[in-house]
């Protein structure tokens, strides 16, 4: 009897070794968002659900953003092992001295829009000046600074510039003109408070020719020359562009995992399905070889538009090729 119980007891040990070494043998990575939970996020989401990560033998933590969460000081403080960020702010910031790489670009179209109400008088951007025009900070400015370079518009003169929280009642409540907002975000908060479309005038920054790269991925430079971290991010990349396939094409389930993550229970399967719809706008190459390809000439038509910022450019020097590696992005193809 003692000698059957040790070696059951043998057994479970082996047994537990087992365990224990399958469950270390899953790579961890932190990814952190740049917002709170909602679908502008979804690939992410559903790749997790839907055990696209665990399958390809990653821990992934997903780290919501919010108002106070810069992605930028995030993974300076070795708090994550890649950001979701735009690239005005990643280009900015590596600038400053934070090394950013961009390994992947998911959104290849930019979302980011001025709304204003047509009572407001604007239906033109030459109308901006003289108005009160709510806009982003920490990080999001830098393409409407460019924009207003561009246009000739001394933001300390000719318009005023209302430090706009994350929200549209700046809008509602006539303290501005015309306000930051997202195609697939706060635009429809705007139209969900009441104000029909028809009574809106929309101006978005891809159709000004001002428009720069959101929502790309990035690690910090120095990582890119450990082989295994470029491998971890290879099997991440990999498992994310499916979830994002998976989200775009089908936009009613990304919705439904969406709202299951969101721990504040704050968001609605119907308004995360509508941005949804709207966020797959801006992923045009979802369910091709191409997704989340960075396009070297999309990548340099961003870097000049944050140059030609007039005497305020959002970054003073070229980063050339630096700034950008498609050797992860390459690895999550084979």
């Amino acid at each position: 009897m003692i000698r059957s119980s040790k070696i059951v007891g043998g057994l479970l040990a082996a047994v537990l070794a087992v365990c224990g070494a399958t469950a270390s043998a899953a790579d961890k990575v932190t990814v952190q968002l740049k917002w709170l939970p909602q679908a502008q996020f979804a690939g992410y989401y559903v790749a997790q659900a839907k055990g696209y990560y665990k399958a390809a033998g990653l821990d992934v933590t997903i780290k919501p953003g919010g108002p106070d969460i810069s992605p930028v000081q995030v993974i300076a403080g070795n708090g994550a092992d890649v950001v979701v960020n735009w690239m005005p702010d990643a280009l900015a910031a590596r600038e400053a001295g934070v090394p950013l790489v961009n390994i992947a670009q998911v959104f290849n179209q930019s979302g980011l829009m001025l709304t204003c109400k047509k009572a407001s008088g604007v239906s033109s951007p030459k109308d901006f000046k003289g108005k009160t025009l709510g806009v982003w900070y920490g990080g999001n400015e830098y393409p409407f600074l460019n924009w207003m370079a561009k246009l000739g518009l001394k933001t300390d003169t000719d318009i005023k510039i209302l430090k706009q929280g994350f929200n549209v009642d700046p809008l509602l409540q006539n303290q501005a003109a015309c306000i930051s907002t997202m195609i697939y975000n706060e635009y429809w908060q705007v139209v969900d408070a009441g104000v029909k479309e028809s009574d809106l005038v929309t101006f978005f920054y891809e159709k000004e020719g001002v428009a720069s790269l959101e929502d790309g991925l990035y690690v910090l430079d120095s990582k890119l020359k450990d082989p295994a971290f470029v491998a971890r991010m290879a099997k991440f990349l990999k498992a994310t562009f499916k979830g994002w396939n998976d989200a775009v094409k089908n936009p009613a389930e990304a919705a439904k995992i969406v709202v299951a993550a969101d721990t504040s229970g704050s968001a609605s399967e119907k308004v995360q399905k509508r941005q949804m719809e709207n966020v797959a706008k801006l992923i045009t190459n979802a369910g091709t070889a191409k997704i989340g390809y960075l396009e070297p000439a999309a990548y340099e038509r961003t870097v000049k538009v944050l140059l030609a910022a007039g005497s305020s450019p959002v970054i003073k020097k070229d980063p050339g090729k630096a700034a950008y590696s498609h050797v992860v992005w390459d690895a999550a193809q084979k």
